[in-house]
């Protein structure tokens, strides 16, 4: 069923925030942890340092009547910087992916930093930033949630 999560963005602390988070809304994550040593080798992708493979590709936590935050570390090897402004993302979770195109198409134009959604190892994904400056994320999972 179609869902929308808050996703967040972190410069290396995203596992201590989210365990802070569960202990908080005294619930668990939606599924194990992902690291950045469990993303299968992207063609063109730099080798990770070890204190990036440990970093947090992905965690999912429901905190209120439904609601669920996800974030990822980003890398500062790969030229990310936290910023206020792209530390939240809306992620819209569709149930197909006409209708992540359709999202994607609409929300982004006028807009700026756009990934067009296409297949990655998990499902269908893409992001962009609205002519507002809000950023959108667009994923339809190859697998049901939990």
């Amino acid at each position: 069923m179609a869902h929308v999560s808050i996703y967040l963005n972190f410069m290396g602390n995203a596992e201590e925030a989210f365990n802070f988070y569960k202990k908080v809304f005294k619930t668990e994550f939606s599924a194990p942890i992902i690291k950045m040593k469990d993303m299968p080798a992207q063609q063109g992708m730099p080798e990770l340092s070890e204190a990036d493979k440990n970093k947090v590709m992905h965690v999912a936590l429901p905190i209120l009547d439904g609601t669920e935050i996800m974030a990822t570390d980003l890398l500062e090897s790969m030229g990310q910087k936290l910023i206020a402004g792209n530390n939240v993302t809306l992620s819209l979770n569709p149930d197909t992916k006409e209708e992540a195109d359709r999202l994607y198409k609409e929300l982004s134009q006028g807009g700026a930093d756009g990934v067009a959604p296409h297949d990655e190892f998990w499902g269908y994904w893409g992001t962009c930033k609205d002519k507002f400056g809000i950023r959108w994320m667009f994923n339809v999972s190859n697998q049901p949630l939990k």
